[in-house]
């Protein structure tokens, strides 16, 4: 048995499925889908929450993190909040 082809039918058991409607594309009436859009056409969905970074930026970003890790980690041995273990 699956639920694909069952519904429950309100008397705690379950009813077959009949034939589903051949024509249910012709319900979806979205501009998402592209159905209401002359020719069809899909259109063209922009994500305002993704802005993507450019290249240049990140290699920046992650140079200046790795120069400045190494700077707080040679003050932190030039201080002597740190040692080195045979030291």
């Amino acid at each position: 048995m699956s639920l694909q082809l069952h519904r429950p039918d309100g008397k705690g058991g379950f009813e077959v499925r009949t034939g589903g409607d051949p024509a249910w594309r012709d319900s979806l009436r979205s501009s998402r889908w592209g159905a209401s859009l002359k020719g069809g056409k899909l259109p063209a969905l922009t994500n305002p929450e993704m802005n993507p970074t450019s290249s240049a930026r990140s290699v920046a970003f992650w140079v200046a993190l790795a120069a400045i890790t190494f700077v707080l980690v040679m003050a932190g041995y030039l201080a002597g909040v740190w040692h080195f273990a045979g030291a």
